[in-house]
């Protein structure tokens, strides 16, 4: 691997404060949104990811604003989802200041408006959001679902994921359901699963315990990690993720020094 890991803060905003539980469940506030964006960005975060969980109107438009201050605040990419419905909603979040757009739901609706969007905008602007999980049925075990895990689609998530790749989208943000807020660490299977099958670039997310459970999930096949609480909360740092990885042998953009304080 030649291509740096990025570290990845994941932002969960909600009515304009960013908000962490498990599984969507039990929501505590985190911060102030562009604030944490501005720290992270200090301490070397590579992008951020914002998702709106409640997708209301009224929040999606607290979303955009969130979304441009942040853009004047940080020289990092921003991708943004939670509630994308249309080309339109895309259009809009891009012109708010995101660099690339997570679709999920409207997606596994209709396909193709990973196209429609990959058409108009670039592919490196789509990320297929995958939320997995492991279910009896399918042909690789694991299933998309809907609702934050809750809901189960019957659709093969592997299988998804590289028809979400074929029709236009330039990354694969993939979520584990069942690993998510356990801190057990991420679901190396299905990592590999999803990465045999897609030649995009994989985030990894969900399950992130402590510094020395991102190197396996990058062995396993994710070109980068992403985490909420453990950051939001104080329990790690960009930078010791960073200099995990970097022990682990993976290229890694270093934080500045005064990150590691």
């Amino acid at each position: 691997m030649t291509v740096a890991v990025r570290v990845i803060p994941c932002l969960d905003v909600d009515a304009g404060r960013v908000v962490k539980g498990v599984n969507f469940r039990g929501l505590r506030d985190a911060g102030d949104p562009v604030e944490l964006a501005a720290a992270y960005d200090r301490d070397g975060a590579d992008e951020l990811v914002f998702l709106d969980v409640t997708a209301s109107s009224q929040d999606r438009e607290t979303m955009h604003e969130v979304v441009a201050r942040t853009a004047d605040q940080v020289f990092i990419p921003v991708t943004a989802g939670g509630g994308v419905r249309s080309v339109d909603d895309v259009d809009r979040l891009l012109r708010a200041g995101a660099d690339k757009v997570s679709l999920n739901t409207a997606a596994i609706a209709r396909p193709d408006l990973l196209t429609e969007v990959a058409d108009r905008f670039g592919a490196q602007c789509v990320v297929i959001s995958v939320d997995a999980r492991r279910a009896a049925g399918t042909a690789s075990g694991f299933e998309v679902t809907t609702h934050g895990g809750r809901r189960g689609t019957g659709i093969d998530a592997v299988q998804w994921a590289a028809r979400a790749a074929g029709l236009g989208a330039g990354e694969v943000l993939l979520n584990s359901m069942d690993a998510d807020g356990t801190k057990a660490g991420f679901d190396l299977p299905l990592i590999s699963a999803v990465r045999a099958v897609v030649d995009v670039p994989v985030i990894a997310s969900g399950g992130a315990g402590k510094a020395a459970d991102f190197a396996p999930a990058i062995a396993a096949g994710a070109d980068a990690v992403l985490a909420a609480s453990l950051f939001h909360f104080g329990e790690l740092r960009i930078a010791d993720v960073k200099d995990e990885l970097d022990r682990a042998g993976y290229p890694v953009r270093m934080p500045h020094p005064t990150a590691r304080q």
